[in-house]
């Protein structure tokens, strides 16, 4: 399966505002640069991955979105995720009839063999939704959907089981993918601290 990834990016000087008491705010917007760039860099690197495209109002997220060669979408107001997303889709949909893969851009540990191994868990159906959650079972941390749009997206708090209950209701195939490396997305202190060892992120305005 040759898919696209879709990644939305909220403002990079507002994300990860519950790490303030460990980070500063350019502390917080150079990490989240760092996050982006990172996911982008994994994505491409994948053959699977046929595009990368980047969905956001932030400038400075598209410019880095660019860097990597990966496709954008500027958003001109504040949208909800889930509309953003079906945004997205609906371009992706322009130039492939196969799946989509919404990947968030805070995951530290995501390597290119997680993503593989998602995209090889959705080759095994034409109609198939795969899902990693995060490490609590409440949000969805990598969601592909194949073909393109078999079901609305619907992110927020316990996402992960309404995906699941809508992948159901379409009729799709279900495939629960536990990957420890994406189970994992920085949003409070104690998740830095689960990951510092193993990330070297260079904070601090440039």
């Amino acid at each position: 399966m040759t898919i696209w990834a879709i990644v939305p990016v909220k403002p990079l000087r507002r994300g990860k505002s519950r790490l303030a008491e460990m980070l500063t705010e350019d502390e917080r917007t150079e990490l989240n640069s760092q996050l982006l760039a990172h996911t982008l860099a994994t994505l491409k690197k994948t053959p699977e991955v046929e595009e990368v495209l980047v969905v956001s109002r932030d400038p400075k997220a598209l410019a880095i979105a660019r860097d990597h060669n990966a496709r954008t979408i500027r958003e001109n107001s504040s949208p909800s995720l889930n509309t953003a997303l079906e945004r997205a889709t609906a371009v992706a949909k322009m130039y492939t009839s196969n799946g989509v893969l919404i990947v968030p851009a805070d995951l530290p540990l995501i390597s290119q063999e997680d993503i593989q191994k998602i995209i090889s868990v959705g080759n095994r159906h034409k109609r198939i939704v795969v899902i990693t959650p995060d490490r609590h079972k409440n949000g969805t941390n990598a969601l592909l959907v194949s073909p393109a749009g078999i079901i609305d997206y619907d992110y927020g708090e316990k996402s992960f089981e309404r995906h699941c209950e809508r992948a159901r209701k379409a009729g799709a195939k279900l495939e629960i993918c536990t990957l420890p490396s994406i189970e994992l997305d920085l949003d409070l202190p104690e998740d830095l601290e689960l990951v510092a060892e193993e990330i070297n992120f260079s904070f601090g305005a440039q």
